[in-house]
């Protein structure tokens, strides 16, 4: 079922920005000294006004002469620009000086301050358009930084929430079952002995087995799944298992594809997703009801989670975002992916999260860079 999308579409903040880098040449260039950036310009002048020279009056090329100005400008900055503003000039009016058809000499150096002034405009106008890509282009790598430093932070966190999963699980849960197992023996013993404190024995056994499903439950809610190529399908199901025990709600899984994924933190990426929706549906809908799938379509997977409830407020723009679908939201651009949610059209809530599947291999965000 399509849902009416009454919150925004978030895609990436950088998925379709150009690269924040320049061009191989233009890097070059820059980082060379002023007076070796600003060589080739002054060779190209004198080219142009040798050119110039030999083509006469009627196939002026002064025109041309703003090629090597931009250069100038583009490489080495505005004071380079000026200073081949200035030989641009000295070179035309050489090159012109004897097929000229000004009568007198302030004529010709009229044409001159004319051209000048045009070699000017061209020096302003690249320097506004160089401040302009430069500030564009640092912009991005300040968005690419933080979208760096983003996945970083959630890498830590993922990382942390593993070893304290594992540490729960390893630690924690073995210690409390052996425990439940001692009870389980001072039960029998008293109970073989009938005392009357055997009762008060099974029962702490039993606490013991209950403190050991909740924490196993804890450890695979911190750290659910060892994410291999085909363990995501797996682990939606449990989640829906886990879930729906817990809470008392029904959580359907259904049409799972089995999606080989290169990368582990794609795949927990999208556990978590799916995790925050199926757990915001049961706080805030009032659901019986939630549905977890994953289907392929072209060359797109899409991650849904809907659920029968109440839907979503109709004044849930004006109140903002939750800090649950932030962190959805911020998964979904770590994936690259785009976040859809809306109300369900026979009502309810329905989550989206689209991503193209060449986006499950693992990416190397500095290697692009």
């Amino acid at each position: 079922m399509k849902a009416s999308t009454i919150n925004a579409v978030f895609p990436p903040e950088l998925e379709k920005a150009p690269p924040g880098r320049l061009p191989a040449l233009t890097s070059l260039m820059r980082r060379q000294p002023v007076w070796l950036a600003t060589v080739f310009p002054v060779l190209l002048t004198l080219f142009m006004g040798w050119l110039d020279a030999i083509t006469g009056w009627e196939l002026s090329l002064f025109i041309f002469y703003a090629v090597p100005i931009v250069l100038a400008v583009w490489w080495a900055g505005t004071v380079s620009g000026l200073f081949i503003t200035l030989l641009c000039g000295v070179v035309w009016w050489f090159a012109n000086v004897g097929a000229n058809p000004y009568e007198t000499t302030l004529g010709y150096a009229w044409a001159l301050i004319n051209r000048e002034f045009y070699f000017g405009v061209v020096v302003f106008a690249v320097t506004a358009v160089r401040k302009k890509h430069d500030a564009d282009a640092a912009q991005i790598q300040i968005l690419e930084e933080r979208r760096r430093l983003e996945q970083d932070i959630v890498a830590v966190s993922e990382h942390e929430q593993q070893r304290i999963g594992q540490d729960l699980h390893d630690g924690l849960c073995q210690h409390l079952a052996a425990i439940g197992c001692a009870a389980r023996v001072l039960a029998e013993d008293l109970q073989a002995q009938k005392v009357s404190e055997a009762r008060d024995a099974v029962m702490i056994e039993e606490s013991i087995q209950q403190a050991v499903l909740e924490a196993r439950n804890l450890a695979r809610g911190i750290f659910p799944v060892h994410v291999d190529r085909s363990g995501l399908a797996a682990a939606l199901m449990d989640l829906g298992k886990m879930m729906s025990r817990l809470t008392g709600t029904a959580i359907v899984v259904k049409d799972c594809v089995d999606v080989p994924v290169d990368a582990p933190e794609v795949s927990m990426h999208l556990y978590r997703i799916a995790q925050e929706a199926v757990a915001n549906a049961v706080r805030h809908s009032g659901a019986t009801e939630i549905t977890i799938s994953m289907n392929l379509a072209d060359d797109e997977l899409e991650l849904r989670v809907e659920d029968n409830g109440k839907g979503m407020p109709p004044n849930s723009k004006n109140r903002g975002e939750g800090m649950g679908l932030r962190t959805m939201r911020y998964r979904a651009q770590a994936l690259r992916a785009r976040l859809v949610v809306g109300q369900r059209s026979g009502g309810g809530t329905q989550v989206s999260c689209i991503l193209q599947l060449q986006n499950l291999r693992p990416h190397n965000d500095h290697e692009d860079n």
